[in-house]
């Protein structure tokens, strides 16, 4: 099955690579490292985000699919949460 990535998502990633470039020029600047390691945090739950809306809308195309060909969920399901794990 082919993911498809609506602009929602897209503009989420393209607000923390906007965020990645900030730090960086925090870091250039010489900023606090309590600042760096702020934005930092907020970069990461960023990304957390992103991550669990591509794995949720991910599993509810396929849960759909499944369904569809008359097949049991449980192993989509259980994939999913594999990859949310895996990922932290």
């Amino acid at each position: 099955m082919t993911m498809v990535y609506d602009d929602d998502i897209k503009r989420r990633l393209r607000r923390v690579e906007g965020q990645i470039r900030g730090v960086l020029n925090m870091i250039e600047a010489g900023k606090d490292c309590k600042e760096v390691v702020s934005q930092l945090s907020a970069v990461r739950s960023a990304v957390d985000k992103a991550m669990a809306i591509i794995v949720a809308v991910n599993l509810e195309q396929c849960i759909r699919e499944e369904n569809e060909a008359g097949n049991d969920t449980k192993k989509v399901v259980h994939e999913a949460v594999e990859l949310l794990i895996k990922s932290r």
